[in-house]
């Protein structure tokens, strides 16, 4: 046995077994994205040229106003990077850039191992505002292709600094909603819109999109996407907006990026059936989730407005009980 070991440590095999191995860290601010250019005239080539393109100007080829009307899978006008910018490769603007490393995932949600066809369709249904694609359908084989493309380099289980928003302390108080509309006119409706309908490339029934996405109305993002969960948005908002807008030099402080998109979200838009099924395990549901049933004893009004901080504080407690009543 001391042969055996020895032998062991000499090889490393004993001092470095697979599990200790360190966890690889990528930064996307300063990782180089692929350049899709670069890619050959091939039949992968094109699918990944497919996705982007997808992701771009989406309204152009399953928007609600395509010609075909077989292809017509979402449901509003939006382009996947109204919130996934630049191509979803922008720092914490949620970019693609590292998603196939990090999935398949458990997201708690759906209270399931995920995969990336999945998480597509999460947003079809909700920030689209529309219905699921096929897993086989060209368009879903596309999206995915391209964010393997953006993916590629990044070992799998990497830690990833640059995804999803920036984390920032949000306001320890209600959101201002007066104030959010003051923020709204004076800052977002000069692209949005007054009444934040945004600005159309050209006619309505053209299926070429917005210069400017609504923020509200029938053809912005359902109750169910991230986008109107307010914890989420303020963070996205703050590093993102407006137009040209990154982490690195914020326009907005995160007092107005809460309250204006506090506001924006109480403006109308479609809603979402079953959203009372998100989260099955309500010790795991957010914070700043607008929808019941709650495990945490708090109202629906500060799930949606704030302060989230008793909130969090709350479930945290429960979490801690409910691991002492499993031992």
């Amino acid at each position: 046995m001391r042969l055996v070991r020895s032998t062991l440590i000499l090889l490393g095999l004993a001092a470095s077994p697979a599990w200790a191995a360190e966890t690889a860290v990528v930064d996307l601010t300063t990782w180089k994205v692929p350049d899709i250019n670069s890619l050959p005239d091939d039949s992968h080539g094109k699918l990944v040229r497919f996705g982007h393109e997808l992701t771009v100007a989406t309204f152009k080829h399953i928007g609600p106003e395509v010609a075909d009307k077989s292809k017509r899978y979402a449901g509003n006008n939006l382009s996947c990077q109204n919130c996934h910018r630049e191509a979803a490769t922008q720092p914490y603007a949620m970019p693609w850039t590292g998603v196939s490393a990090v999935f398949p995932q458990y997201r708690s949600r759906e209270d399931k191992i995920s995969t990336v066809e999945d998480r597509v369709n999460g947003c079809m249904q909700r920030s689209m505002a529309g219905q699921k694609l096929p897993d086989d359908s060209p368009e879903m084989k596309a999206f995915v292709a391209y964010i393997d493309f953006l993916s590629q380099g990044i070992p799998k289980g990497a830690k990833i600094t640059g995804a999803g928003v920036k984390a920032v302390a949000l306001p320890d108080r209600m959101a201002d909603l007066a104030h959010g509309e003051q923020v709204f006119k004076e800052v977002c409706s000069a692209c949005h819109g007054e009444d934040g309908h945004g600005v159309r490339n050209g006619a309505q029934s053209d299926a070429q999109g917005y210069q400017f996405p609504p923020l509200w109305g029938p053809d912005s993002y359902n109750q169910g996407a991230g986008m109107y969960r307010l914890a989420s948005a303020a963070r996205f908002v703050m590093h993102n907006m407006p137009l040209g807008t990154t982490y690195a030099a914020p326009t907005l402080s995160i007092d107005q990026a809460y309250d204006v998109m506090a506001y924006v979200n109480t403006q109308p838009r479609m809603a979402k059936q079953g959203m009372e099924n998100d989260f099955p395990n309500r010790l795991k549901k957010p914070a700043d989730m607008p929808f019941p049933p709650y495990a945490d004893g708090f109202s629906q009004a500060q799930h949606q407005y704030g302060p989230f901080g008793p909130i969090n504080a709350e479930l945290k407690r429960l979490n801690e009980q409910a691991k002492t009543d499993k031992r």
